[in-house]
């Protein structure tokens, strides 16, 4: 019998082992994802093949990336449909074809800066663009602040330093900005979604979530958000109920729309990975969720942070409203 997560107008059913792959293919750990005008989905992964590319129905369509990507984080696709690809592992940023051509790097790979020293990059994890088309990137890891970039990738500035204020980052997770131009931060280990002016100005924050971690903006000018929050982490609470790992829909206020599993805590078996049992979530022990929408769907992935066996399906689900 198949999960429907939600409530009232946003319930979505959950479709499992959606993703088609080839022969012998494991995504691993599944970063990201996004959809391009034509339903096509975008899969960024830490497998042996970084960006898998398969269509609404989960078939497969191509991969590229082989070579290139050193560990996948953060994803975004722009209204022409190219690719920002956020690669934690080698420090930089690419604007990528559909096919995979490199148009644009910002950073320079392999070349990480001083830790906490908020220069770009240590450890960047997503990117986001306003409505001219600057560049703002998340460097969340290593550093703890958001730059902002020209759209050919000049440095124009950079805002945050540690800490828990208005405006300090705990873990810069991820990124998001609205047509207005305001710009939205998945304050991770602060428990928070803070939001900003264009140019770093604080406005104000979102609380009540936990481990925000992934962030995506859907509308124009009254957008919804989806936030991906992270399970218990701790040893201590790592099986509590009521967490996540979980959706959180929002409001432009930040008010809570719906909210999509997590009741139950995470699934606490290997046993459970492959199978539902008990009504527990139908996302997987301390995944990061990422968020992007098609018409009609919700399109989430987990991933762990530790490799699953061969024989465990894909972490990746497709909801259908």
């Amino acid at each position: 019998m198949s999960v429907v997560l939600g409530s009232g107008e946003h319930r979505y059913r959950v479709m499992e082992n959606w993703a088609k792959l080839p022969d012998g293919w494991n995504l691993t750990d599944v970063a990201a994802v996004a959809v391009d005008s034509k339903d096509r989905v975008y899969v960024f992964n830490r497998g042996e093949h970084p960006m898998v590319v398969l269509n609404r129905d989960g078939s497969f369509i191509r991969s590229f990336g082989e070579g290139l990507f050193r560990r996948a984080h953060g994803l975004h696709i722009d209204a022409d449909d190219n690719l920002y690809c956020t690669d934690d592992g080698d420090h930089t940023v690419r604007k990528c074809t559909t096919d995979g051509k490199v148009l644009l790097t910002i950073g320079i790979p392999d070349k990480p800066a001083p830790y906490m020293s908020g220069e770009p990059f240590n450890r960047c994890t997503h990117t986001a663009l306003s409505p001219k088309g600057e560049i703002y990137v998340s460097d969340g890891y290593g550093n703890a602040c958001v730059h902002k970039y020209t759209p050919d990738g000049r440095l124009m500035k950079t805002w945050g330093e540690p800490g828990s204020d208005p405006g300090q980052f705990n873990i810069v997770h991820n990124i998001a900005a609205d047509a207005d131009g305001w710009v939205y931060v998945a304050d991770r280990e602060n428990h928070r979604v803070q939001v900003f002016d264009g140019n770093g100005r604080y406005e104000t924050q979102w609380n009540n979530l936990h481990r925000p971690c992934a962030l995506c903006c859907c509308g124009g000018k009254q957008p919804n958000f989806i936030i991906g929050e992270l399970g218990p982490g701790m040893p201590v609470n790592l099986h509590s109920p009521n967490l996540g790992p979980r959706l959180t829909i929002v409001d432009a206020q930040g008010k809570r729309v719906a909210r999509l599993g997590g009741e139950n805590g995470p699934r606490r078996s290997p046993d459970e990975r492959s199978e539902i049992r008990g009504g527990r979530s139908a996302l997987h022990r301390r995944p990061r969720v990422s968020a992007s929408l098609q018409p009609g769907y919700a399109v989430a992935c987990n991933h762990s942070n530790t490799p699953r066996p061969a024989a465990t399906p894909v972490a990746k689900h497709a909801c259908k409203r």
